[in-house]
């Protein structure tokens, strides 16, 4: 009997609830996904392995090494190797093997010894795959409370091509990350951004197939796999599109790898690194070119500038805020071609001086801004400040009836009340996506009233954005987005970038007065 979508998400809670008892929610996932991953691994493992046996008779007559040879060669992708080989404490690093073993003392001792063989016996798909594995250790985790996971996880349905699909299995995995998000706040919410987000962002820019995709800030994955799942939705082939992504912190970055595993995407690259400081995808010195990139990076990152960086076009963002560094270092990334961008961020960005504002203004004498789309307040889980989404085309690659201009959308007020944020419905995607494609006359009015389903939008020229000081403020834009934009956050923001440039500019005076001898102010 088919395995239900909703039968392995409870089984698989069931087991993820057993850690109530160790450690808050939040951590829940350093634990079950590893635990999970090495179950899929061992299930479909020995799937392949019985699959081998029934169709080689006799095998029992080869020598190990012989029948080793003929089982990687026609039947397994990857190795489940032994740990501690050649000894009585000979095993096989297997789920089923070790679970055999949790009423005896040093579970977690095996339970690391088999993940760190598989990452050493796979160096190019598993290496450093399961983190650092502190659960692991019995003073983090009891052997009672690891064994009771581990059987709890063991009552979920076998996790192989034969008893499930990937998109059953893909599925379970994104439920657990939703639901530690929803559960736990901060911590876990933010490598996680909301999938109707992403699918906003995936749908605007369009990946088709065969195309290279790039999430410099790639968290668990969630933008890569919905890039191959929207092409696959529409008829495409979803494994053609090369995937690739940089993550700081490496136990994100395990489970990115395994998220894309699950959904059986293995046209993969998935590194750990400091986008900004340490970017790891390059060829000859420069920097990688992808048709397609995407982003939700963390906002407002202090941050170390660049000294001198060919990425920083129109100069270098102020060591308070990173926010424009990693839109320059995405423009650096497009694709020369076709390349197109979309990134989440404050609507900081939209408007504060100094060091931004000449970025901004760079970026839109190249021409290089698309679009702006306002999205409510309260859609992550880790702020509840509104964001936009800022869509980029590569040097002379935008639509013809775009150039020369900025789209501004007002989704602001799109959203339905969930249990702890807002979220965007499938039609207030729609709508956008609709209101994106839209043509626009002369005076930068829609040539179809209707259309966008009341969503207001509207095509600015870059000459009218200029005169306003190039300030990307939609409610410059959209009157009636004005007042709606004026909440507690944006006007914070405010605040902070004009108290920062008075204070820059008291310093200057203050230091040319006391060149000129002038004493007796104070700052």
């Amino acid at each position: 009997m088919a395995v239900t979508q909703q039968e392995i998400q409870n089984r698989l809670w069931d087991a993820a609830d057993e850690l109530r008892v160790a450690m808050p929610e939040a951590q829940y996932s350093s634990v079950v996904f590893p635990l999970m991953f090495w179950k899929y691994l061992s299930d479909t493992w020995e799937h392949q392995h019985q699959e081998f046996l029934a169709d080689n008779e006799g095998v029992e007559d080869l020598s190990r090494e012989e029948a080793r040879e003929i089982e990687y060669r026609d039947y397994q992708s990857f190795e489940i190797p032994f740990i501690h080989p050649d000894t009585v404490k000979e095993r096989r690093a297997s789920w089923s093997s070790i679970l055999a073993t949790i009423t005896q003392p040093g579970l977690g001792q095996r339970v690391r010894a088999s993940l760190q063989a598989i990452e050493t016996s796979n160096p190019d798909k598993f290496s450093r795959l399961f983190g650092n594995m502190t659960w692991a250790s019995e003073e983090v985790l009891s052997r009672e409370v690891l064994a009771a996971v581990m059987q709890a996880m063991d009552r979920t349905p076998k996790m192989h091509e034969g008893n499930m699909s990937h998109d059953v299995l893909g599925g379970a995995y994104e439920y657990l990350l939703k639901r530690f998000s929803d559960g736990s706040g901060t911590r876990a919410g933010q490598f996680f951004t909301p999938r109707e987000v992403v699918e906003l962002i995936v749908e605007v820019l369009e990946p088709k197939s065969f195309e290279s995709v790039y999430d410099p800030t790639c968290g668990s994955g969630g933008m890569l796999i919905a890039s191959a799942n929207l092409l696959k939705s529409r008829g495409g082939r979803g494994y053609t599109l090369s995937l690739n992504g940089q993550e700081a912190v490496a136990e994100t970055a395990g489970v990115a790898r395994m998220n894309l595993f699950m959904h059986n995407l293995t046209q993969f690259k998935v590194e750990v690194g400091d986008t900004l400081k340490d970017p790891r995808f390059t060829k000859d010195g420069t920097l990688e070119q992808f048709d397609v990139i995407l982003a939700n990076p963390p906002y407002s990152l202090k941050w170390k500038p660049w000294v001198k960086d060919p990425r920083a076009i129109g100069g270098v963002a102020p060591q308070s805020t990173a926010d424009w560094a990693f839109v320059q270092h995405m423009i650096a990334s497009m694709g020369a071609e076709k390349g197109r961008a979309g990134v989440v961020l404050p609507h900081g960005v939209l408007f504060r001086g100094g060091q931004e504002a000449a970025i901004r203004q760079r970026v839109l004498d190249d021409d290089l801004l698309e679009a702006v789309i306002g999205l409510p307040a309260n859609l992550f889980y880790n702020t509840d400040i509104p964001t936009a989404i800022l869509v980029f085309r590569a040097p002379g690659t935008k639509a013809p009836e775009r150039r020369g201009g900025v789209l501004f959308i007002d989704a602001s007020k799109r959203f339905a009340k969930a249990k702890n944020r807002n979220i965007l419905t499938a039609t207030d995607i729609a709508d956008v996506v609709t209101a994106y494609h839209l043509k626009f006359d002369a005076d930068g009015n829609r040539v179809d009233p209707d259309g966008g389903n009341g969503l207001a939008a509207r095509f600015v020229p870059t000459t009218e954005i200029a005169t306003n000081g190039h300030d990307l403020n939609i409610g410059r834009y959209i009157k009636q987005a004005a007042a709606e934009q004026e909440d507690l956050g944006t006007l914070i923001d405010a605040y902070n970038s004009a108290r920062a440039e008075r204070q820059k500019a008291e310093q200057h005076m203050l230091t040319v007065l006391a060149a000129a001898g002038i004493e007796g102010f104070r700052g």
